[in-house]
C-alpha cells in the first residue's frame, strides 16, 4: 500500500493523482491540502477519508472543520498546517502540487521527514535548488519529477545514469502563439492566452506557457534535477507535444520519451517508480501521426525564455526575482489590470530594482519575493 500526502489536491495535477488513486486502488490518502475550492476538498475529505486535511485560509478552514465534523478527520491551516499535512507521519512520499513558492517550505520540511517527494512544484528547485538537493542527498529520499518534461528526462535515464549526458532536449509545444511577432502579442488577451492548443492545465502554468516563462522555469529546474550545465540543455519547439523532451549522451545517441500529451502518465510514473503499470487513455497511434515537427523558439519574440537563460547563470535570488515578478504579473494580467506584454515589463523593472543575494538562504529567498511584490506594487501606483 503506498501511503501518500498530497499538497494542491483541487487543482489540475491533484485531481489527476486522485484518479491515478482510484483507477489503482492501493494507495492510501493520508492528508490533502488545499485552500479556495473547499466544496470539491469537502467530496475528495468524504472519499479518500485522509486523517489530516490542510485549509491554508484560516476562515474557510473553519467553516470547512463544521462540515466534515461528521468524519474523523483532523483540519489545520496556515503554513504550519501545510507543513503538517507534507509531514503526516504515515506518508511515505508526498506529491507536491501547490501552485508558487508557498511549496517550497512544506517540501523542505518533508524532506527533512524523510519522505519521497513526487514534485510537481517548479518554484521548488526554481528558486532553492542549491537548498534542496543538498537536502535530498543528506536525507537519503528519491525526488521524483512529475512535470511531463522533466519525466521524460528522467524516463531517458533509467539503465544509464552513469553515462555521461551531453544535452537535453527540453521540449515545449509553442503555445498558443507559436509564429507570432511582438506587434501580434501585444494585442493579445486574457482569453487568447488561456487557449492552450494541447495541455488542459490551469489557468497560471497555461499563461506562462503561453509566454515561455514556463519553459524558462524548467530549464532552470532541469539543471538542478539532472546536474547539468544551461549550456547542456537547449529548448526545441515540438508542437504536436508527442516528444515530451530527449537525452543525447556523448557518443551521439539520442533517447526520447514519447507518449500522448496527458499528465496522468508522468504523475503514476513518480507514484509507482520504478515499476510501470497499465494506465488507461488513448495511445499514440503513429500510423495517423503523419510527422513529428521540430522548430527553434524565437528567442528575440519570447524574450522571456532567453531572460530564463540568464537569471539561471546568474544565479543567487535572481531566478527568485524572475519567479515572483511572473506571479505577480499573471495574477494582474488575469484580473485585466496588465496587458500581456506588462508580464514580462513587470520581470525587467523586479531584475533591475531588487538588489541581487549570492547564495540566498530560505529565509532570503521568501523576503526575496516579498521584495518583488513591494517593489511592483509601488511601480504600479
Amino acid at each position: 500500500m503506498k501511503k501518500t500526502a498530497l499538497l494542491g489536491s483541487t487543482g489540475s495535477i491533484g485531481t489527476q493523482t486522485l484518479d491515478i488513486v482510484r483507477e489503482n486502488g492501493d494507495i492510501r490518502i493520508c492528508s490533502l491540502a488545499a485552500n479556495r475550492n473547499t466544496e470539491l476538498l469537502e467530496k475528495q475529505t468524504r472519499e479518500f477519508l485522509p486523517e489530516l486535511v490542510c485549509v491554508f485560509d484560516e476562515n474557510r478552514a473553519k467553516d470547512f472543520r463544521d462540515r466534515v465534523r461528521d468524519l474523523p478527520v483532523r483540519v489545520v491551516s496556515g503554513m504550519d498546517g501545510l507543513i503538517e499535512a507534507a509531514c503526516v507521519p504515515s506518508a511515505d512520499i508526498v506529491v507536491t502540487a501547490l501552485v508558487g513558492m508557498i511549496g517550497i517550505r512544506p517540501t523542505v520540511e518533508a524532506i527533512r521527514a524523510g519522505k519521497d517527494i513526487a514534485l510537481a512544484n517548479k518554484e521548488t528547485l526554481v528558486t532553492a535548488g542549491h537548498l534542496i538537493i543538498p537536502l535530498v542527498k543528506e536525507n537519503g529520499v528519491k525526488l521524483l519529477p512529475v512535470d511531463s518534461e522533466h519525466s521524460a528526462i528522467f524516463q531517458c535515464l533509467q539503465g544509464n545514469r552513469g553515462n555521461r549526458i551531453a544535452k537535453i532536449h527540453l521540449t515545449a509545444s509553442g503555445g498558443p502563439f507559436r509564429g507570432f511577432t511582438k506587434e501580434q502579442l501585444s494585442r493579445v488577451t486574457v482569453a487568447d492566452a488561456l487557449k492552450h492548443p494541447n495541455w488542459s492545465m490551469g489557468q497560471k502554468i497555461t499563461i506562462d506557457s503561453s509566454t515561455m516563462v514556463n519553459k524558462g522555469l524548467e530549464v532552470m529546474e532541469a539543471r538542478w534535477l539532472f546536474d547539468v550545465s544551461y549550456d547542456q540543455i537547449e529548448v526545441v519547439v515540438q508542437p504536436q507535444s508527442i516528444i515530451h523532451s530527449m537525452v543525447e549522451f556523448e557518443d551521439g545517441a539520442v533517447m526520447a520519451q514519447l507518449g500522448t500529451p496527458d499528465m496522468k502518465l508522468p504523475i503514476q510514473y513518480a507514484l509507482y517508480y520504478p515499476e510501470r503499470r497499465f494506465l488507461p487513455g488513448k495511445r499514440l497511434d503513429f500510423s495517423s501521426i503523419g510527422q513529428i515537427t521540430v522548430e527553434k523558439p524565437d528567442p528575440e519574440v519570447f524574450e522571456a525564455l532567453k531572460i530564463a537563460y540568464a537569471v539561471g547563470k546568474k544565479g543567487g535570488n535572481a531566478p527568485t526575482v524572475f519567479n515572483a515578478a511572473n506571479e505577480w504579473a499573471v495574477a494582474r494580467f488575469l484580473k485585466n489590470k496588465i496587458s500581456y506584454m506588462g508580464i514580462l515589463e513587470a520581470i525587467h523593472t523586479a531584475l533591475d530594482k531588487v538588489p541581487f543575494i549570492d547564495h540566498p538562504s530560505l529565509t532570503e529567498i521568501l523576503s526575496t519575493e516579498q521584495t518583488v511584490y513591494e517593489v511592483l506594487h509601488c511601480q504600479q501606483q
